[in-house]
């Protein structure tokens, strides 16, 4: 058997992605892949060649999470480039964001607006408190927390979202790749009704 029958098919970890499929024929052999083209039984010559009933003109077929996820990387990449020369990173700036969004929001609000634990959000915003972008208001044992942008975050979290839109233009505005241009609009259509 063949271990490579197409390109994207082999293993990930341990785990073969390529499993033989069961066939009353038996030339040529056949064989299942399971990749981002989705499960197909293509015919293969004992070379490994695959023949044109596998059509690569076709578009590949794919699942919309791997497609989010694979876009969510390079905007994730792209943005932290572009936020390292204002000390930020992706994580830092969405703290700021929650807490420009929601002034007085306590570790908890923080904490479930994030998706982190609340013990997270505390050494996050004692690290924001350092810098003097945040201020905790009441910020005394025992009572709950009141936290909000002092004037330098809320000048750094202005100057960010400039940024954040040069990231957006260039990945999904009118000079992107179309495919980019459809993959932004929906998603911008998807989240303003």
């Amino acid at each position: 058997m063949v271990a490579n029958l197409r390109p994207g098919c082999g293993t990930v970890g341990r785990t073969p992605r390529c499993r033989p499929a069961r066939s009353p024929i038996p030339a040529p052999k056949r064989a299942t892949c399971w990749s981002a083209r989705g499960a197909s039984a293509a015919p293969v010559r004992e070379t490994g060649a695959v023949t044109a009933e596998d059509d690569p003109t076709r578009p590949p077929l794919t699942s919309t999470s791997v497609l989010v996820l694979t876009v969510a990387r390079r905007v994730e990449a792209e943005l932290g480039a572009a936020l390292a020369p204002l000390d930020l990173t992706v994580s830092r700036l969405g703290l700021l964001g929650h807490i420009g969004g929601v002034p007085g929001a306590s570790f908890s609000d923080l904490a479930r607006m994030s998706g982190i634990s609340v013990q997270s959000v505390h050494g996050a915003v004692k690290a924001l408190v350092a810098a003097g972008l945040v201020r905790d208001l009441n910020a005394r044992p025992g009572s709950a927390s009141t936290i909000e942008l002092t004037p330098e975050g809320a000048r750094l979290l202005q100057a960010a979202r400039q940024v954040v839109a040069e990231v957006d233009e260039r990945l999904f505005g009118s000079g992107a790749d179309p495919v980019h241009q459809r993959f932004g609009a929906a998603v911008r259509a998807a989240f303003t009704g």
